[in-house]
């Protein structure tokens, strides 16, 4: 099942990015405390007992502008088709909000482009750059994502 984050999970959806980051390195770590402000950003995938095993957050950017990010679904539940669930219900909270342009940074290229996304120019995402992307530890020099769009 896919529902809005709640305060309990924060703990759950820290441990799926620091693990994440651990061993696939696919999506930056946040703090607890970025979480905590930013929990009305995410939804969790849980299982029959109610445990998360995937996130996913809608980050808006601007007026007409947000980043969908911090995608994760566990090992072994992967293959579920939950990270595309979770990425359909982002993409309806964009529309819900009226933001109608919705991007991601990946290395997922295949994963996105499935579900209708498309390779944009990074340069013409530079609000993202001065947001988060200029304190990465990646950033400029070892970033491998591709940027990727999609009009709603």
């Amino acid at each position: 099942m896919i529902r809005k984050a709640r305060i309990e999970d924060v703990k759950a959806i820290h441990g799926l990015l620091m693990h994440n980051e651990e061993h696939d390195g696919l999506v930056l770590p946040r703090s607890i405390s970025q979480l905590y402000s930013h929990l009305r950003d995410f939804f969790v995938a849980v299982d029959e007992k109610d445990a998360v095993i995937g996130c996913c957050a809608l980050n808006i950017i601007w007026d007409n502008l947000a980043e969908i990010r911090s995608l994760v679904v566990l090992p072994e539940h992967r293959g579920k088709k939950l990270g595309r669930k979770l990425v359909e219900m982002t993409l309806s909270e964009a529309v819900t909000l009226g933001i109608y342009k919705v991007y991601t940074l990946t290395e997922q290229t295949g994963f996105f482009a499935h579900l209708g996304f498309v390779e944009e120019d990074m340069d013409k995402l530079n609000q993202k750059v001065f947001t988060d992307c200029i304190n990465c530890p990646r950033f400029p020099d070892h970033c491998n994502e591709v940027a990727m769009v999609m009009a709603l």
